[in-house]
């Protein structure tokens, strides 16, 4: 089971969760502007996340989208291992990214910002904008909200997951990162659920496969700002693998 938040640009086009491919055998959004994707999955069980790594001083603006990697991937037959090495060869050519992929077989994790690409084993992990399981505050009281609904629940709530995803509780200072973004951004961008006029938490996602093969996609849109009441839409796709 994966659950996940969007955070990026209100102004950034974006279009919602469907198939995007004509077969109906992918699912993903899908950002209008770079053309790729920030988390799908495919009937085949290929499934890929990205986030970006925050280190303002080393962003370049001549580089591709890393919304390309998952969108390759998605639509490509190599496996993940094979797949993660490849973009480990060319980690330089984008911004700082962390990237998650699946093959129904194995989990893998990479980030262009750390040495090398890492086979998970089974078990509950926590990513946000630094290497896979930084103890970032969201990260820690993230994890510690889902984990008896994702792990211990034996039924999956979905809508109970999504609730969670939106907690805006904002930790203490002295317990922020110093990324190089100064306080009043690292305090917004503190929170699981990030609310601004200008950046914020644009979607939610929890994806789950059933012991039947039955892969459910369920994304909630804000429309606006996070904290526009009443402003969100739910999409709920499903397919066989």
């Amino acid at each position: 089971m994966v659950a996940a938040n969007r955070d990026e640009f209100i102004a950034r086009p974006t279009a919602s969760l469907d198939f995007i491919d004509g077969q109906k055998t992918v699912l993903a959004g899908k950002d209008l502007k770079g053309g790729g994707t920030w988390l799908g999955i495919t009937a085949q069980l290929r499934f890929a996340a990205i986030t970006n790594y925050r280190d303002p001083a080393a962003n370049r603006t001549d580089v591709p989208s890393r919304g390309e990697i998952l969108m390759n991937y998605l639509a490509g037959k190599r496996d993940a291992a094979g797949y993660i090495r490849h973009i480990a060869e060319q980690g330089d050519r984008y911004s700082g990214f962390n990237l998650v992929l699946g093959d129904g077989e194995s989990l893998y994790y990479y980030s262009n910002r750390s040495a090398g690409p890492q086979k998970l084993a089974p078990g509950f992990y926590g990513l946000s904008n630094s290497l896979l399981d930084v103890p970032w505050p969201k990260v820690v009281r993230g994890k510690a909200l889902l984990y008896p609904w994702m792990v211990e629940s034996k039924r999956v709530d979905v809508a109970r997951i999504l609730e969670l995803l939106e907690d805006k509780d904002q930790p203490p200072d002295e317990q922020l990162p110093a990324t190089g973004i100064g306080i009043v951004w690292e305090r917004l961008l503190s929170t699981i659920c990030i609310d601004s006029a200008e950046y914020g938490t644009r979607s939610s996602a929890v994806i789950t496969v059933s012991d039947k093969g039955v892969i459910e996609f369920v994304e909630k849109t804000r429309q606006g700002t996070p904290a526009s009441a009443g402003r969100s839409t739910v999409v709920r796709r499903s397919m066989n693998c």
